[in-house]
């Protein structure tokens, strides 16, 4: 194995981290080049005792990429196949094959040149790889529109713990008995458990929490590509997954709303969703006014001038007067269509949907008028991230997803909890699934802020549970919620979470304590290292 592992300590150290909370430095980092090296590290782990905890870009904000064991980096499996129209063209859609190292802005480059895109990837595109995009079943701004990653996912293939790789499909129920014994044991499970399992179901449009059981099974087909997609490589090892691509729509516009209060957003949302928007997203005020702090900055980042960057934000300061100050919120709807005509047809909706609210609104037609929003939004959180002083951003409490109904009534609660624990955070998401991205700003060089993490958690996810909610929209458990599940999932269905873990993972060698197994000492001991 001495070709394949490496323990030279700047390697250990460049993978002992994420984006995550925690540093862990792992034994070995592994790269492997092909399936059958994949082969050869589950074998050495079954035989060493040892476990296998894959790492793709490194974006998780989880820390579910980090072990004390053996991280497999697979950057050496980064080959994209060819573009195939004759399956699924028929339905508006063509696939690929790729498998888990490329990342996605290299993919992107080559769907783009077909007009095509897989629509699912997430606001860290530019970082992120398919691999990682995969075990988070990760979502975005477009997710509204064309979901998750489970609904991108046309077929897959994976070492399990017997070190041999399987290609799974959706198969016929009636085809389960000569399935594998994978398929036939988690089949047998979903069976015997089918009522509360699909009573476990969180009843929110987003969730990357837990194992999703209760996607395997749909109508007389049975796919287990819908339980592994977000299993985070707890289950077995992706060597190559087949994905769903869909056709860039030629035209659109954007209408950006501008609210006084979270009040109107429920309502506003209800209203617009029934038109299909590309997507719906919001920040608040207190991202607003990052952007407009780092507005040097942020021009930089956009290759402009700050004269000529800050002229194009003229029309929204004039709204900005009408309202007496900054918005509460601001909400971007894109709107997108084969045809010129139907987008004007559906931002005239857009228009008629908001005038019962007095929503003030402004339309825009121009590529890089919109792109200032798409701008402000993402490198106001880069530059929070890195110019803040003493603290840090702290991924925590930071992607729950809850009933779009109930956001108007859970925010301020939200908002409250943190302010309780003298935090202060940004508010950004995606307004029409009722996904949202708190972004706390906090010292965890200082004891007294780390002591207050868990007791923060619990009191929000106490509160995303009173809402019917799930903890985890789009970014998964890992270390930092899998001690957290209990919040929402019951004993027995935690139970079933277990029996699926043993089902592939009998000696515990995929990824352990991510899912199951994890514990809040296990959080505060990382926690306490970094």
């Amino acid at each position: 194995m001495d070709d394949l592992l490496n323990s030279e300590p700047e390697i250990l150290e460049a993978y002992s981290k994420d984006a995550s909370l925690f540093k862990i430095r792992p034994k070995f980092v592994a790269s492997p080049k092909n399936t059958e090296d994949i082969k050869r590290l589950v074998r050495f782990a079954n035989e060493k005792r040892e476990s296998l905890t894959v790492r793709a870009g490194g974006s998780d904000m989880t820390g579910g990429p980090l072990t004390e064991s053996i991280v497999v980096g697979v950057a050496n499996l980064n080959k994209i196949g060819e573009i195939h129209r004759q399956d699924l063209w028929e339905i508006g859609l063509a696939c690929v094959s790729v498998q888990p190292g490329v990342y996605y802005r290299d993919f992107e480059k080559e769907t783009l040149k077909h007009d095509l895109l897989l629509p699912c990837y997430p606001a860290s595109k530019d970082i992120a790889a398919i691999g990682g995009m995969v075990g988070n079943n990760c979502g975005g701004e477009r997710s509204l529109r064309y979901g998750k990653m489970e609904d991108s996912i046309v077929s897959s293939k994976w070492v399990f713990n017997d070190e041999n790789e399987y290609e799974i499909k959706p198969i016929p129920l009636a085809k389960i008995s000569s399935a594998t014994r994978y398929e036939r044991e988690i089949f047998k499970l979903i069976e015997d458990n089918r009522e509360l399992i699909e009573r476990s179901k969180p009843k929110v449009s987003k969730n990357s929490s837990g194992y999703f059981l209760w996607n395997v099974i749909k109508g007389d087909l049975f796919d287990l590509n819908k339980l592994l997609v977000g299993s985070q490589g707890t289950l077995g090892i992706m060597t190559e997954a087949t994905l769903k691509l869909v056709p860039i729509k030629k035209y659109h516009d954007m209408v950006a709303l501008f609210f006084k209060s979270w009040d109107e957003l429920p309502k506003v949302t209800k209203a617009i969703i029934p038109l299909k928007p590309e997507s719906l997203e919001t920040f608040d005020k207190e991202t607003l006014k990052l952007g407009i702090r780092f507005m040097p900055e942020i021009a930089k980042k956009a290759g402009e001038g700050l004269f000529s960057f800050v002229s194009k934000f003229l029309p929204e300061a004039l709204i900005g007067a009408r309202m007496l100050g900054l918005p509460e919120l601001v909400t971007l709807v894109e709107i997108a269509e084969e045809s010129e005509e139907e987008v004007g047809r559906k931002v005239e909706a857009v228009r008629e949907a908001v005038k019962p609210f007095g929503t003030l609104y402004r339309v825009i037609e121009k590529d890089s008028e919109e792109e200032k929003f798409w701008i402000m939004r993402r490198e106001s959180f880069n530059l929070l991230r890195k110019k803040m002083g003493g603290k840090r951003t702290v991924p925590l409490v930071d992607d729950f997803c809850i009933p779009v109904e109930t956001m108007a009534e859970f925010l301020p609660k939200a908002k409250k909890i943190l302010e309780a624990y003298g935090v202060t955070a940004n508010i950004a998401g995606h307004a029409g699934d009722g996904n949202f991205h708190i972004i706390p700003l906090m010292d965890l060089k200082k004891e007294s802020e780390r002591r207050k993490l868990i007791p923060m958690a619990k009191s929000f996810y106490d509160l995303v549970a009173e809402y019917k909610g799930t903890i985890s929209g789009e970014h998964n458990d890992g270390i930092v919620r899998t001690p957290f599940l209990d919040k929402m999932y019951s004993p027995e269905i935690l139970k079933l979470f277990k029996k699926t873990k043993q089902i592939f993972d009998p000696k515990n060698i995929f990824n352990p304590k991510k899912k199951v197994g994890a514990t809040l000492d296990d959080f505060q001991k990382y926690l306490d290292r970094n």
